[in-house]
């Protein structure tokens, strides 16, 4: 069994910056984070296998976002620069248990956080 907890989100202005957190128990393959607008359909921004440290970005947030994570602390984070308001939206940590975890298959994912909101106000 997998639990994650995320923590990090908030407002911030166009430009800014925010770094999300994702504390996790449990064997996972792979971890990546998502994110929903309202209205809008469940999107992959960042994915990491925990084991390689490899990385996958969505063309979105590349060069902008960083996913890192620390094993000591088996905690994830996306560190989150020059924020713009198309970024708003309630970001999900994720966790598979397989090599099957694109970013454009959250079914991939088992297990998932409750979200934290992400504002950006231009």
């Amino acid at each position: 069994q997998v639990q994650l907890v995320e923590s990090g989100g908030g407002s911030v202005q166009a430009g800014g910056s925010l770094r999300l957190s994702c504390a996790a128990s449990g064997y996972r393959y792979c971890m990546a984070w998502f994110r929903q607008a309202p209205g809008k359909e469940r999107e992959g921004v960042a994915r990491i296998y925990t084991g390689s440290g490899n990385t996958r970005y969505a063309d979105s947030v590349k060069g902008r976002f960083t996913i890192s994570q620390d094993d000591a602390k088996n905690t994830m984070y996306l560190q989150m620069n020059s924020l713009k308001p198309e970024d708003t939206a309630r970001y999900y940590c994720a966790a598979a248990t397989s090599s099957l975890c694109g970013l454009a298959t959250p079914a991939a994912y088992r297990y998932w956080g409750q979200g934290t909101q992400v504002t950006v106000s231009s």
